[in-house]
């Protein structure tokens, strides 16, 4: 195992100790692609329509499955992962980006995006607040973000499916540093800069997940 690289100045260790991107050279299990479609379900049910929206995916997973779904409706689409599959950074409706979050948001534009996606991420990094605020930056006023985390129900299922059934992968579960619950997860968004009116979280996923559907007041700079 190689030792953990820290932030400079700090004790924390630095994010992107991954080798691979989300579905990045394996196929997704049954138990898998069942949970990407009740996010699937909730991203939905949380935006409406997504035609002529300039959309991002932070951690989208290589295959980047739920923006290959919606690729016709949107105006754009910024894609962001460890890696990338060819055909999406080939996409002339894409912007692809690969690297380390939230690092690697910081080249995106403030106030440039409708709608952010940030399914199963913040579970994975050591400092997910950097990460909630680049998000919360990078949202035009009233946009969307959208946030989906396992929670500490999740965390027994999720663990017995990867390390005894053999249904899930092995590196995604030794990669989560955090489960979320409700209380877990609001607290930080507040923190993030979301203001607790705009703020909906809830359980979902038989009680597996927590989601988060959060409205930009207004642009991050006006608040400072």
């Amino acid at each position: 195992m190689r030792p953990p690289r820290t932030l400079s100045g700090s004790d924390t260790p630095a994010e992107g100790m991954r080798e691979r991107a989300y579905g990045q050279e394996y196929e997704p299990t049954i138990v898998d692609r069942f949970g990407v479609w009740l996010s699937g379900y909730q991203i939905r049910k949380n935006t409406g329509s997504f035609g002529e929206k300039r959309i991002g995916d932070f951690g989208c997973g290589y295959q980047a499955a739920f923006v290959r779904s919606i690729i016709a409706e949107v105006e754009h689409a910024v894609l962001v992962d460890f890696a990338l599959a060819p055909d999406i950074k080939n996409n002339p409706k894409i912007t692809a980006i690969e690297g380390t979050l939230p690092e690697t948001l910081a080249g995106i534009g403030s106030g440039s995006l409708d709608i952010i996606l940030c399914i199963s991420v913040l579970e994975h990094l050591w400092n997910p607040l950097a990460m909630l605020e680049q998000c919360l930056r990078i949202v035009r006023p009233d946009g969307v973000c959208l946030f989906n985390v396992p929670s500490w129900r999740g965390k027994r299922f999720l663990e017995y499916s990867a390390f005894r059934l053999g249904l899930s992968p092995n590196d995604e579960m030794d990669d989560h540093k955090m489960y979320y619950d409700v209380k877990d997860l609001w607290p930080l968004l507040v923190r993030a800069g979301f203001l607790p009116s705009r703020i909906r979280c809830f359980s979902h996923k038989f009680g597996l997940n927590t989601f988060a559907v959060c409205t930009a007041h207004r642009h991050p700079r006006a608040q400072r």
